[in-house]
């Protein structure tokens, strides 16, 4: 019976052993099970964070609502109240974008904003959209959504589609309307 008992102990302290290191070796599968199905991994309220380079300020992001979903595979970071976004460029001229609803998608580097896009630069470049995509890596907007877009010299777009270099200086506009000033050079004729 001792041996049955010291047997039964023996092999239940194996077991033990054998799961506490498999767990530990799948600790990101086991952080991933505490925490429930569709749930984000983490929440934020009135977030106000900014970023800096070499003691400058690049960008300052406000949202009333944060939640991260970096732990899904295809991880992003959702903000459900709307976000402001204000950034500035190497001269300290600042920009800012605004929409009632945006999602970060980590791996792509692509920006979804959505409902009451406006973007204004640091130029007078007023940009406003039902939705805007920032390509990040490629440094690149574009929209397949209904937009406006008044630039610095006075001329405007309105439009259905968009491609363009994020300093609009390469604008490719689809299915639209507007005025465009083109300054005319004299050659003394």
């Amino acid at each position: 019976m001792k041996n049955l008992l010291y047997i039964s102990k023996s092999v239940m302290t194996i077991f033990l052993v054998i799961t506490l290191f498999a767990c530990e070796g799948n600790k990101k599968n086991i952080q991933r099970l505490s925490i429930t199905d569709n749930a984000p991994l983490a929440e934020g309220k009135n977030i106000n964070l900014k970023y800096t380079d070499s003691g400058r300020v690049v960008y300052n992001l406000i949202t009333p609502e944060l939640k991260d979903y970096s732990n899904f595979e295809f991880g992003y970071q959702e903000f459900p109240k709307g976000v402001e976004v204000r950034f500035w460029d190497e001269e300290n001229k600042k920009s800012t974008i605004t929409s009632d609803y945006a999602i970060n998608f980590i791996n792509t580097e692509l920006i979804d904003l959505r409902e009451n896009v406006v973007l204004k630069m640091s130029d007078s470049t007023v940009l406003r959209a039902e939705q805007l995509y920032w390509d990040k890596r490629n440094q690149w907007v574009f929209t397949n959504k209904p937009y406006q877009i008044k630039f610095k010299n006075g001329s405007f777009n309105d439009g259905a589609r968009f491609d363009s270099n994020q300093e609009f200086t390469n604008f490719l506009s689809r299915n639209n309307q507007g005025v465009q000033i083109i300054e005319q050079e004299n050659n003394g004729k």
